[in-house]
């Protein structure tokens, strides 16, 4: 029996799924995927092709933005199905010739993984024949330190990602789990939180009397509370 090629995505990898593992050789040497990253948020990225404006556009931004990505204890990982010498060749054009939005001399210390048979890209949904049969859309997946996907966000071959938004994400589940709160609309560091469980206010309340006497309450199921900045950067980086 033939296999279609929409077939290649059944049982890819969700939320709350752990990341399928894997070995590969990288532009950094081998990994072994995730047992390499245990104790470590990482971001397993994908990209179309080497050698094409979004991607470049792309690997310079988040090579730029690598050390605030550190900052919050979290590793890049990219992947496209070209080879490693075409991974090698196109990062080291990326630093020696272009230039965009103020970023040059770009060097790209994340290891980009070596996928030409398409198996881990396969294995991970990220060849959608609707889209490219033989390229990888722009997939991120999100890792936590037990090596859980906790996110997975997907954009198409002509959108390049929000790189802001990738970095809230980041932040918004690292605070998530550490302060056993959930994160409303458009949330950024240092504004209010909702406080669970969403069942009543009043529980709500019960449950941080004493703890915290800043719990609003719309109605029964919307309660927030401050959480500072400083408090978020102490526990955080903490860690």
């Amino acid at each position: 029996m033939t296999t279609s090629p929409v077939d290649q995505t059944v049982g890819m990898p969700r939320i709350g799924d752990k990341a399928p593992a894997f070995t590969a050789k990288t532009t950094q040497g081998d990994i072994s995927f995730p047992a390499d990253y245990e104790g470590k948020w990482v971001i397993l990225f994908s990209h179309p092709a080497d050698f094409t404006p979004v991607c470049t556009s792309e690997f310079m931004t988040f090579a730029t933005m690598a050390e605030d990505f550190a900052l919050h204890n979290t590793e890049l990982v990219g992947l496209s199905v070209d080879g490693l010498y075409s991974h090698i060749a196109w990062l080291r054009t990326i630093q020696e010739k272009i230039s965009f939005r103020g970023m040059s001399n770009v060097e790209v210390t994340f290891p980009l993984i070596d996928d030409v048979s398409m198996e881990i890209a396969q294995k991970y949904g990220m060849i959608m024949p609707g889209e490219a049969a033989t390229q990888a859309v722009r997939a991120v997946f999100f890792i936590d330190p037990h090596g859980v996907i906790r996110t997975i966000v997907y954009y198409p071959l002509a959108l390049g990602r929000n790189f802001d938004e990738l970095l809230r994400i980041v932040k918004g589940l690292q605070v998530a789990d550490a302060f056993n709160v959930a994160l409303p609309a458009d949330w950024q560091p240092g504004e209010r939180v909702i406080v669970p469980p969403a069942g009543s206010c009043g529980t709500a309340k019960d449950r941080m009397a004493g703890a915290d006497a800043g719990v609003e309450c719309e109605d029964w199921f919307f309660c927030t509370k401050e959480l500072p900045l400083e408090e978020i950067q102490e526990r955080i980086h903490r860690r």
